[in-house]
């Protein structure tokens, strides 16, 4: 198989698939991310075209939807050169629209599957296979990538045609951008309200308020620890598509947008490079103290 993008989920999950016995032949923009490849055992190519010859399976692991418009159908793209059964696995989060539009641009132009099969879990679940995976899907191409999704899923579930799977990925999205906000808040509160405030997980454990997401992420924001295991720019981006994606529906998404306006303000404080988890900076200054933004949300008239 061949694995387009090497990065903070493609890395892992690469390497995961040499461990269960794929060969697996890789290629990356980043020459850091193509030399930690190799050392797990990935096959490296000095193009993408060169990587997809002859695999059976072109896997794409791409930061935008521009990113994997890009591969695909740019200068050097791989789609005239793809030939059925080649299947194209696509483990993006890219533009529901768009997303569909390479799906039907590819089987127009080479007659091959395209898999929409975004991902949730992070790195350490890529590394483990345990993703979640949702994804769109024909019943052929379906059982095309059976086995891949084995070694690299705890759970895979196809929706419906191809597309559906980023439309799923919009709902991840938008509850995960809600939930960060919502934690960094709680956290914020917890700080400054006297209690011991690390306990927090284990007094709501099993409530209604309990998850994997608030488990996970409340720890890191009291530690202030924001080393990336997604990062703002990616979430924000989401948030972005997620928005544009429900207005084309006509669907409210009010508290959507109010995450993303935090996570616009994050970015642009200069923070796009840092974990998700630091919007609680938001609710703070340079010295730990309320910062103006959440000072003048809180007190908005109702």
């Amino acid at each position: 198989m061949a694995y387009i993008g090497l990065g903070l989920m493609g890395g892992p999950m690469s390497g995961r698939l040499v461990s269960r016995g794929w060969s697996v032949r890789g290629f990356d923009i980043a020459a850091d991310r193509m030399a930690a490849a190799a050392k797990q055992g990935v096959e490296l190519f000095d193009t993408a075209q060169k990587a997809a010859q002859g695999a059976a399976c072109v896997i794409l692991n791409l930061p935008t939807t521009q990113a994997v418009e890009t591969v695909m159908f740019g200068p050097q793209g791989l789609s005239p050169h793809l030939r059925p059964p080649q299947t194209v696995v696509d483990f993006s989060t890219i533009s529901v629209e768009q997303g569909r539009a390479f799906i039907a641009r590819l089987h127009r132009e080479s007659g091959c599957h395209w898999i929409d099969a975004p991902v949730s879990g992070g790195p350490a679940a890529a590394a483990t296979g345990t993703l979640t995976v949702m994804a769109g899907a024909t019943d052929d191409g379906r059982a095309a990538v059976e086995s891949l999704m084995a070694d690299v899923a705890q759970r895979f579930t196809v929706l419906g045609p191809p597309g559906s799977g980023l439309v799923a990925k919009m709902l991840n999205q938008l509850m995960v951008g809600c939930l960060h906000a919502t934690v960094a808040e709680l956290s914020n509160v917890a700080e400054k309200a006297g209690i011991q405030a690390d306990l927090v997980p284990q007094a709501l454990a099993g409530g209604h308020a309990d998850g994997i997401l608030f488990q996970q992420i409340y720890p890191r924001m009291r530690a202030r620890d924001f080393a990336p295991r997604g990062y703002v720019r990616q979430l924000l981006k989401d948030l972005d598509m997620v928005i544009a994606f429900s207005r084309s529906l006509q669907a409210a998404t009010p508290m959507t947008q109010q995450a993303q306006a935090l996570y616009q303000a994050l970015a642009d404080q200069g923070h796009s490079e840092l974990d998700t988890s630091a919007v609680i900076k938001i609710y703070e200054d340079a010295n730990g103290r309320p910062s103006a933004m959440a000072q003048s949300l809180s007190t908005s008239p109702r």
